[in-house]
């Protein structure tokens, strides 16, 4: 028969187990929508621009297309008002989280 005492101890070594895994992905949640969120002021919240807005909305755009065309405003092949300036802070690793990150978000209906 098991013990309280070896069944807690069992249970506590398991949660701290899956504590610690747990905190990594909170934290990268947590950078992911941080970086995210830099790109709210002019394309909306979560990228949902305000309909009829000039600047477009990011949110449910294909990985890919996202990654390209920041790429794209980085190394200047795109031209741009502001964009060539902020795309150039960002690592091509950050570019591919917030491909991730706008891709994976539903766009305004």
């Amino acid at each position: 028969m098991i013990s309280l005492k070896t069944l807690s101890v069992a249970s506590l070594i398991a949660l701290g187990s899956w504590s610690a895994s747990a905190q990594p992905n909170a934290s990268a949640d947590l950078n992911t929508r941080a970086l995210a969120a830099t790109c709210a002021a002019c394309h909306g919240t979560d990228g949902r621009a305000v309909t009829g807005a000039a600047v477009p909305g990011l949110a449910g755009l294909p990985k890919a297309t996202l990654v390209a065309q920041m790429k794209a405003f980085k190394d200047g092949s795109r031209p741009a008002t502001l964009m060539h300036q902020l795309s150039k802070g960002y690592t091509d690793e950050q570019i591919t989280v917030l491909g991730d990150y706008f891709a994976a978000i539903k766009p305004q209906q």
